[in-house]
């Protein structure tokens, strides 16, 4: 199987470094002509809890470089999903399936408009990594990846990402509804991200202070009651407890949004926090913390100029 991932951050750098133990072919997308020359003559270097290591992948800024393949993993932020997918377009063929472990809502979507949905495979993922430098990540956290396709269909191509994945270490679970899938993490990325780019604290602190963590366990209070209202049955029995567990499975991890903040970088806000505001306007349901955590980041990122 040949692999292609898309996004050289924290996470796409951390699954290019797992699937690379494989026998499968896999290669690194960047869009930068100098870091992927960097990356393809340094490699990817991880530390953290799955130790110091090294990992040697193809990497190319030139997508002609790769040809047709097999999977295609989507890493990079959900305002660039698009851009992505038009840019991977040449890489496809009849059976390649594209995978999205993105944050947020929308993105399936995006994907299915622009290529079909037969081709698309949902998933979230509770890995944390943080992106130190170009190539370079720490291992944070140790979480399950549960992945999906829209007709909650399991063909043989989603079963055998499975068993690649699984067999590189990354703990690998199908589901049958993807819309679970996307929601379930969404709530886990209401309680942690805004709140990690606001307070500057790594996750585990964020259920260490009194304040945060009541924050956190409003907004994802907020958050559910908003999938209830839509009949979205979430893949956890406790939501607001799960948020916590993986606070702590994930302590030392830096969140994707904090990153961006800390690079005084554009965020993922919209497709978070933002979802849960512009849904509790449409359904009428009040949604004050989660409209506070939108606004804070929006100003954080206006104070960039």
């Amino acid at each position: 199987m040949k692999i292609v991932i898309v996004g050289p951050g924290a996470m796409g750098c951390l699954f290019t470094a797992f699937l690379s133990k494989s026998k499968e072919e896999v290669w690194l997308l960047d869009k930068n002509k100098e870091n992927a020359a960097r990356i393809n003559e340094i490699g990817i270097s991880l530390e953290g809890i799955s130790g110091a290591w090294q990992a040697k992948p193809r990497v190319t800024a030139n997508v002609q470089d790769i040809g047709k393949s097999d999977l295609v993993l989507i890493c990079v932020k959900s305002f660039h999903t698009k851009q992505a997918v038009e840019q991977v377009k040449p890489l496809l063929q009849e059976n390649t399936k594209i995978m999205t472990l993105q944050n947020g809502i929308g993105n399936i979507e995006i994907i299915a408009e622009l290529v079909g949905e037969d081709k698309v495979i949902g998933g979230i993922t509770n890995e944390g990594a943080t992106l130190i430098d170009i190539g370079r990540i720490r291992h944070a956290g140790r979480g399950e990846t549960i992945i999906g396709t829209l007709n909650g269909k399991a063909p043989v191509e989603i079963r055998s990402i499975r068993e690649i994945f699984n067999k590189v270490g990354l703990q690998t679970k199908m589901s049958r509804d993807i819309k679970s899938l996307a929601w379930s993490k969404l709530i886990i990325n209401v309680g942690i991200n805004a709140l990690t780019a606001i307070t500057r604290l790594p996750n585990g602190k964020l259920i260490e202070f009194e304040g945060t963590k009541r924050i956190l366990r409003d907004a994802v209070t907020e958050a559910t009651r908003i999938a209830k209202r839509k009949r979205i049955k979430l893949i956890y029995d406790d939501p607001l407890a799960k948020v916590e567990a993986v606070c702590e499975s994930t302590a030392a991890n830096i969140s994707s949004m904090l990153q961006d903040v800390l690079r005084k970088k554009h965020t993922e806000i919209d497709f978070i926090n933002g979802v849960i505001v512009r849904l509790g306007q449409e359904l009428g349901i009040a949604v004050p913390i989660n409209k506070l955590l939108v606004d804070l980041v929006k100003t954080i990122e206006s104070s960039y100029r």
